[in-house]
């Protein structure tokens, strides 16, 4: 298949799945979802997404409809039914369905699973950055499908000519990105937010984190500002889908760039172990 679309056991062309509009997703956005790589039919970090797709439900109080074994399975299984073994892999499960009401209905969660051909090409070539004040609410550490500021906070960089916008709270806090997560490196230590309410815990976060501490990288995990940001020796963010970004400018001032041989050795482990999981 070119694009594949799952639902509940329907399986088709993704442009040709229907959804029914009863679906909670349509009324509250309410669900949780992962999204990552897959390279040559594996699926790059299969055991963590999945693992942070169950946590997430559960501090929403949703039960996912199969266990983690039978997830992975029915991922794996998927995957083998594309045309080419390089895509994106996006999974969501949804409360369930019924008539628009706020309290929970009965019934089963519904599970979607869309999977588009994607070649991953990494760069070590740096990208601008734009900031702005985060207006999320205080449950950005679960990875739900209610995601309008941070579409909102996308496109300002889309329209800035920008890679990514950071996103801070009062007294200047940098939390995240948009989609990624944000970190800098001053003086060799390598600075990234804790893991509170405030930001998502990203995989690809976990993964910088391992190969600082196999490299001999301090890590700190304390709250850094938007000036520690712009007067940082280099500025990382992380995505599932792009693990490893330097930055070179923020908020149309020069920034980072300074030690290049942190960067690239943070950007090297990451790639080897990308290739290394999926070749």
């Amino acid at each position: 298949m070119k694009e594949l679309g799952y639902y509940n056991g329907r399986i088709g062309e993704l442009s040709e799945m229907m959804i029914p509009m009863a679906d909670r997703v349509c009324w509250f956005g309410d669900g949780v979802y992962e999204a990552h790589l897959c390279r040559n039919y594996h699926i790059f970090t299969l055991d963590e997404h999945v693992e942070r797709l169950f946590k997430s439900a559960s501090m929403l109080e949703i039960k996912i409809p199969m266990e983690k074994q039978q997830l992975k399975d029915l991922l794996n299984d998927l995957v083998k039914r594309m045309d080419t073994g390089d895509m994106v892999v996006y999974y969501q499960v949804t409360r369930g369905s019924g008539k628009r009401n706020h309290a929970f209905p009965e019934g089963d969660a519904n599970l979607w699973v869309t999977l588009t051909p994607k070649t991953f090409v990494p760069s070590p070539d740096p990208v601008s950055l734009i900031t702005a004040e985060d207006t999320r609410f205080l449950h950005c550490n679960i990875k739900t499908l209610n995601l309008i500021p941070a579409v909102m906070a996308n496109e300002r960089a889309k329209r800035a000519g920008c890679y990514e916008c950071v996103l801070y709270r009062p007294g200047y806090r940098v939390t995240e990105c948009s989609h990624s997560n944000v970190h800098i490196i001053k003086n060799g230590i390598f600075y990234t937010a804790p893991t509170d309410l405030l930001i998502l815990p990203g995989i690809a976060r976990a993964h910088l984190i391992q190969a600082c501490n196999a490299l001999g990288i301090p890590v700190s995990e304390t709250p850094f500002t938007v000036d520690d940001l712009k007067n940082a020796d280099e500025i990382i963010t992380s995505s599932s889908t792009n693990p490893c970004v330097r930055a070179c400018r923020v908020d149309g001032q020069a920034a980072g760039m300074k030690r290049q041989d942190l960067f690239m050795a943070l950007y090297e482990w990451i790639m080897n172990e990308y290739y290394e999981a999926t070749k």
